[in-house]
């Protein structure tokens, strides 16, 4: 018994820290496994500057997209898995310098609260592939009071034929 306190005085802070990491692991590897799994690079061809706005959550300079000036029917799609996110009917300019859209299509994005640069954000994500897009204020000048806000690199504009 002397030899068994003895032993459990010298190494308790090792048994707690590997019992610790082991909890943690148990906890945080499906959500890491998860999240992972939800953000896959389908288009192959997406650039640097594409894959740091869409899997690193990071946000294209304003007034850089040649979308901002897009006006012809169509729909907006995912630039990494084509899924179709906004039609050209719901665009308008907001004046942020990025495409900007009143709703999105039914089922288009799934959304999570961002509290960087110190504030309550709301962002969204492809449904289909889990990749970022932007985020969404309730400062709209529409019906909706909605403006989603969008990296014009995530989106691929496909003209009505």
């Amino acid at each position: 018994m002397i030899g068994y306190n003895k032993f459990m005085r010298k190494n308790r802070r090792k048994l707690l820290e590997l019992f610790g990491l082991s909890f943690l692991s148990v906890i945080l590897l499906p959500y890491n496994f998860l999240y992972s799994v939800a953000k896959k690079i389908i288009n192959p061809n997406l650039t640097k500057e594409q894959k740091k706005i869409m899997f690193k959550e990071s946000t294209e300079k304003p007034f850089s997209s040649p979308l901002n000036a897009e006006n012809r029917n169509g729909f907006f799609h995912c630039a990494n898995c084509g899924a179709k996110l906004f039609s050209s009917n719901a665009k308008f300019d907001s004046g942020t310098g990025w495409p900007s859209f009143t709703e999105s299509l039914p089922g288009a994005f799934k959304t999570k609260i961002d509290y960087s640069f110190g504030m309550k954000r709301v962002e969204y994500h492809c449904a289909k592939c889990g990749v970022h897009h932007g985020h969404v204020f309730v400062d709209g000048s529409t019906t909706t009071q909605k403006r989603f806000c969008s990296n014009g690199l995530c989106l691929i504009f496909k003209p009505e034929s």
